[in-house]
């Protein structure tokens, strides 16, 4: 037995080599390459390996070349029909014809005039193509082709009246079933939503053929198309509506329900609609509304009363009723009105199908909803209109009484408001009256200090203090007043000092060098309050006598300021201003890192550490950085007294981790063997793959150690002595 099956694939292997060659040779006579292609797919559909080992020996590429060479028609279609019954029993065929060139032949074979059968069978190609693959349905996209399939189905069928025992007409009605299938299998199957949308521009020459033709022939392809066009798809689906697509469904399923009385297969039809329906409706139920206007529900239940259904399309039929009743209250009612509940609760008790059952128990939710809703209704009904109005009154005053207390209490909280802010305003009163007459005392004192000084001066002290009091103020003309009174807390710390007219001398010295240093202030101003306080700190203190101003002639004497708490404010005022940028710009120059102040400079990262260790005052940043350097210093003098040896270059790493001898030479690998387990696992793993030996050797139990190569070399051994691997083919094959 094991013997006449390896006949069998040895002559079948001849076979193709002799019919590959009969091929190639018979160039010039197209009825012997129609004969020999057609014998290759006899071969194909009889065995299942003979497409692999076709495949393998370039027979797929080469029949694919004489379909875009060859000059006969009747050889292209041949040949591509050949090629779409070898790809359609074996994947990887699929996926070696699977090209952008290809599509691009199939197109040119559909665009050009030629003639219906070589359209057939491009159109049969590209749907074996595209069956079950996403590389398909990509290069569909690309290629453009999927634009002509649709052109095609535009154009397949002109007229609306079929006699299909025409022949002229049947060879185009074929044509168009065969690629609303194509389409159908490039939206679907594995979904493609981008295909989807390039074909819902179909739908309104789909709705005219539903409206104008009600037969089987054109309901079935077009409602399988619609239904796997919008499935799972709501931009499709809206589209569709706004088509009015399922409105001619709904046309049409009243039609195929009337005629159901007369004709089984208008039944059988109107259930094919049905799911169409329900896959326009199953993912937004709100779409229900428009079956409202038809009464669909009282035609579903219609039909599930006919007996020729079987349970599978009972099932589709209450799928679709759950689905319409689900947010539509107008169909929920005329669920009810035609005695639906009593027909699902019957439904739901004979049959046997999970599947009824569960659709069957979702429609007696949606009706478990419908009476909570009319008990509610009823309930609201039965009070009179009288009570209605109480009510509605009780409510308006009760409304009403919720926005006067929400009133009262917004007035409430704003006067609670307006009573902390009057507060805080007295507390901040209350201080602001003890900080003045705090200020207020302590500038008596110190006019008492002033007036004691100034008594025994004579009358020198006195045209100094006139002249003095003229300068102060007109500082205070120049808004020094109003910088001092900024800082009280500063002005009440100079205020306790025991010594103001000491202070005011310590303070005219470093106004003095602030002049000098700050070219950016107002010269004229600066030098007139220096100038004063010069004068007044040599009549006050006794320790720097200056010679008294010239006296200006013809000039108009102004009254001096006897007012003892104006001139002891200006006073204080100026020296308050004096004391506060002194002390700002002498911080500011004393004070600075000199690796902060060096910009602009040539440094490197010698003398820029040398610059840092000099410098006496280091900001934070930069005492970190010497620090480090310092730390690093140390340990490297460390290191290098105790190993006298530093290896700035790491070592190289040894690359690869196979064993090698002393001398840098790779060991040979140790020779191992195969089993009888092993090489089973080649010949079936070459009987199932091919010479795919990567996918071999991932797939069984080899041994550890084992490539790809090796494979190869083993099985080309076996291959060219037979007789030793002879008995271990028969031990495979009856495995």
């Amino acid at each position: 037995m094991e013997s006449e099956d390896t006949k069998k694939i040895q002559e079948m292997k001849t076979d193709l080599n002799l019919l590959l060659e009969c091929l190639k040779y018979q160039m010039d006579n197209p009825l012997s390459q129609k004969e020999a292609l057609v014998t290759i797919h006899s071969i194909c559909q009889q065995n299942s390996d003979a497409g692999v080992y076709f495949r393998e020996i370039g027979g797929l590429i080469f029949v694919q070349n004489l379909a875009k060479s060859s000059e006969h028609s009747m050889v292209k279609e041949a040949a591509l029909y050949t090629l779409g019954t070898v790809a359609e029993q074996d994947v990887y065929c699929q996926q070696t014809l699977c090209t952008s060139e290809l599509f691009e032949d199939l197109i040119l074979f559909l665009s050009n005039d030629s003639n219906t059968n070589l359209k057939r069978m491009s159109v049969y190609v590209i749907l074996v193509l595209v069956s079950n693959n996403r590389i398909g349905q990509t290069l569909v996209r690309e290629t453009g082709c999927i634009k002509v399939l649709s052109q095609l189905f535009r154009i397949g069928l002109s007229k609306y009246e079929l006699n299909l025992s025409d022949k002229n007409v049947f060879q185009n009605y074929q044509l168009w079933s065969s690629v609303c299938s194509t389409l159908c299998v490039c939206v679907n199957n594995p979904q493609n939503d981008e295909n989807q949308r390039l074909c819902c521009s179909l739908f309104p020459h789909a709705n005219d053929w539903l409206i104008n033709c009600i037969k089987p022939e054109i309901i079935r392809p077009i409602c399988s198309f619609i239904g796997l066009t919008l499935a799972n798809n709501i931009y499709v689906q809206k589209y569709f509506i706004s088509v009015g697509g399922l409105d001619v469904l709904s046309q049409v399923l009243v039609k195929l329900e009337f005629d159901s009385l007369k004709t089984l297969s208008n039944a059988k039809l109107a259930v094919v609609v049905i799911k169409t329906v329900d896959a326009c409706i199953a993912d937004n139920p709100t779409f229900g509304e428009i079956l409202s206007k038809y009464h669909i529900v009282s035609k579903l239940l219609a039909l599930l009363l006919h007996e020729s259904l079987d349970s599978e399309e009972k099932c589709s039929i209450i799928l679709t009723l759950g689905h319409c009743t689900e947010a539509c209250e107008e169909n929920q009612y005329d669920l009810f009105k035609n005695n639906g509940l009593p027909l699902l609760i019957q439904a739901l008790t004979e049959s046997q199908n999970d599947e009824l059952n569960k659709a069957a128990t979702f429609v007696l939710y949606n009706c478990k909803k419908i009476t909570e809703k009319l008990s509610l209704s009823l309930r609201e009904n039965a009070f009179d209109e009288n009570e209605a109005e109480q009510l509605k009154n009780i409510n308006m005053k009760e409304k009403t009484i919720e926005e006067y207390w929400k009133k009262a209490k917004e007035i409430l909280h704003r006067i609670e408001r307006l009573e902390a802010e009057g507060n805080e305003e007295k507390i901040r009163r209350e201080k602001f009256k003890d900080d003045v007459s705090f200020v207020n005392i302590n500038i008596q004192n110190t006019l008492k200090h002033l007036h004691a000084d100034s008594i025994g001066e004579g009358p020198k002290a006195e045209d100094e203090d006139k002249s003095q009091s003229r300068k102060l103020q007109s500082c205070k003309s120049h808004g020094f007043m109003s910088k001092a009174c900024a800082d009280d807390g500063q002005m009440k710390t100079l205020l306790k000092s025991a010594n103001p007219v000491s202070a005011c001398y310590r303070e005219s010295r470093q106004n003095e060098t602030l002049c000098k240093a700050n070219s950016s202030c107002n010269l004229h101003l600066h030098e007139e309050t220096t100038f004063g306080e010069k004068r007044f700190v040599s009549q006050s203190s006794n320790c720097v006598f200056k010679d008294p101003n010239p006296i200006v002639k013809n000039r108009r004497q102004q009254l001096p300021i006897t007012d003892p708490f104006t001139l002891c404010s200006d006073i204080i005022n100026k020296e308050v201003i004096n004391f506060l940028s002194a002390d700002s710009y002498s911080k500011m120059f004393k004070y600075r890192c000199s690796g902060c102040i060096a910009v602009g400079k040539s440094l490197n990262s010698r003398n820029f550490s040398k610059l840092l260790h000099s410098c006496p005052y280091q900001c934070d940043r930069h005492k970190v950085i010497v620090e480090a350097e310092d730390r690093y210093k140390s340990e490297l003098r460390k290191s290098l007294i105790c190993n006298k040896k530093i290896l700035l270059t790491p070592r190289r790493r040894q690359l690869s981790n196979e064993p090698t001898t002393s001398g840098g030479i790779k060991k040979r690998r140790i020779r191992k063997n195969f089993t009888e387990e092993e090489i089973n696992y080649l010949f079936s793993g070459v009987k199932k793959m091919g010479n795919h030996w990567n996918l071999i050797l991932w797939s069984f139990p080899f041994q550890q150690g084992r490539k790809s190569v090796d494979l190869a070399h083993k099985y080309h051994k076996l291959s060219k002595h037979p007789k030793c691997a002879a008995p271990l083919l028969e031990e495979d094959l009856s495995v």
